[in-house]
């Protein structure tokens, strides 16, 4: 056959140092070629995208226009409500989206007043990592018990914490008003599609309750309360390292470690899960690089909105197809939010960014594999009893 190779004097193929198909440089090709590269069928994603980028958008660019860019980060974490029910009918997506955003609400309020009743106006290193350890459980289980997608509490952990640890407060009224305005737009805008015939679906009132009803079985409330202890490990490991390291190497941020050590947790196999790790870490080395670019052009804020808005479209495209390009746009998305409301060092920014991820994403990937090693040490001892025993006989 034209372009086959020679077999070898036993009869096998020809070892060409590693490069045929089932070779270890071959298998570590198409595994980094699938994981940077490989990209998986589109499902409407444009529709999704112009959702949670109008979001985010419309309320930034409101505040900015008020000049009360102090209540950005409250409009920011409550757009999340948009990215829930990506592609479900509006029915079901309007009862996901309330129940996504009323969680949300519940977490951004139980931070600012956390923050409020801290000594100092909000909460320290240690007092982020224990209130958001809690934080990150507990919402895995409701998000877990209401079959919301996306799976897990990143956004949680990631609000609670940020919102707990902000300095300058704004006036409660204030912020809860931008954080429920925002959500009632989300809303607005996930039913909005409606208005064209052809995109229409029911949205009855008998067919609402029926969504909002939700029955988990006997295993699915197990599979739950086993995967949430991954949600309690995790974030308090991966938090106390970041922050022990940090006061020793002096970095910040110590959140950004707790948000990457659940990005692991969420995946239909192990290999999955781990590769959802090293694309968080080589995602985010990508994005700083895109964001270091953006940054040196320093841009007014309303340009910012505008990337803001940007990424957050780039982000949702890519989201459900191919992680570690999506991270090359989430990470100038949540710094460009950080730098729109704080004045702080874009250098600092970056250097904690990374190395924050890359803790957390290293004890996530080892909190996954964690029970499949202890499994295998555990039959370690059978085997070799058995191999004894072989032996004497």
């Amino acid at each position: 056959m034209t372009g086959a190779r020679a077999p070898g004097a036993s009869g096998a193929p020809a070892y060409d140092g590693g490069t045929r198909q089932g070779g270890p440089l071959a298998v570590v090709g198409r595994f980094l070629g699938e994981l940077l590269l490989g990209i998986g069928p589109a499902k409407n994603d444009h529709h999704a995208a112009i959702r949670a980028a109008a979001g985010v958008f419309l309320p930034l660019l409101t505040l900015t226009l008020l000049n009360r860019l102090d209540l950005a980060i409250f409009a920011s974490f409550a757009a999340f409500t948009g990215i829930y029910g990506r592609n479900e009918p509006h029915r079901v997506r309007l009862v996901t989206q309330t129940r996504a955003g009323l969680l949300m609400l519940g977490v951004i309020l139980a931070a600012t007043l956390t923050a409020r009743f801290s000594a100092g106006g909000a909460l320290g290193p240690w007092g982020i990592v224990v209130g958001t350890t809690i934080v990150a459980w507990l919402c895995s289980v409701i998000v877990g018990h209401w079959r919301l997608r996306p799976a897990g509490s990143l956004f949680h952990i990631f609000a609670f914490a940020a919102v707990a640890s902000l300095p300058h407060q704004p006036p409660l009224r204030d912020a809860v008003l931008a954080a429920v305005a925002t959500f009632a737009l989300c809303l607005a805008i996930g039913i909005a599609s409606r208005v064209h015939p052809g995109r229409r679906t029911p949205l009855g009132w008998p067919g609402m309750r029926a969504a909002w009803r939700v029955r988990l079985g006997a295993e699915e409330r197990r599979v739950l309360w086993l995967e949430s202890i991954g949600y309690l490990v995790a974030p308090a490991i991966a938090g106390a390292a970041a922050t022990a390291v940090g006061h020793t190497l002096g970095f910040g941020h110590n959140y950004w470690a707790m948000v990457a050590a659940v990005v692991p947790l969420v995946g239909h196999s192990t290999r999955h899960r781990v590769s959802r790790g090293l694309q968080r870490v080589l995602g985010t080395v990508v994005g700083l690089a895109l964001l270091a670019g953006i940054a040196a052009l320093q841009p007014a804020p309303w340009a910012m909105v505008v990337l803001i808005a940007a990424c957050q479209f780039g982000a949702e495209m890519l989201i459900a197809r191919q992680y570690f390009l999506a991270q090359v746009c989430v990470t100038p998305l949540a710094l460009l939010s950080t730098l729109l409301v704080a004045h702080t060092d874009p250098g600092a920014l970056l250097h904690d960014r990374f190395i924050d991820t890359a803790i957390g994403a290293a004890i996530g990937v080892a909190v996954v594999l964690a029970p499949s090693l202890y499994r295998r040490a555990r039959r370690l001892p059978r085997l070799s009893d058995f191999a004894g025993r072989s032996g004497e006989g």
